[in-house]
């Protein structure tokens, strides 16, 4: 695991409730999909639920990635060393990704 690091541009009050309401979204998403399991229902209704919170979650994803690129490594990029938070951020695409 990676040492922590502080973003550039520390995230609001706003942004950060917007991430957790978001976050809390799927966490109640979560747990009908266990509760369906759990009750034995249809899996193709179970499929589509999967989805749905596989798709919030990447929504949750590219907000947090967008902001990381357009105040941290845009930071490095204008302070002569982006090309590190460049490779930085490709490295976590590769993940975000797989």
């Amino acid at each position: 695991m990676q040492p922590e690091k502080s973003p550039a541009e520390p995230r609001t009050s706003a942004e950060k409730q917007k991430i957790v309401n978001r976050l809390k979204r799927v966490e109640g998403q979560i747990r009908g999909v266990q509760k369906m399991v759990e009750d034995d229902r249809y899996c193709v209704d179970i499929l589509i639920q999967l989805s749905a919170a596989q798709a919030a979650l990447q929504k949750i994803g590219f907000s947090v990635l967008e902001r990381h690129t357009k105040s941290c490594v845009s930071q490095a990029i204008e302070e002569g060393h982006g090309s590190e938070q460049i490779n930085e951020l490709l490295k976590v695409l590769r993940q975000f990704y797989k």
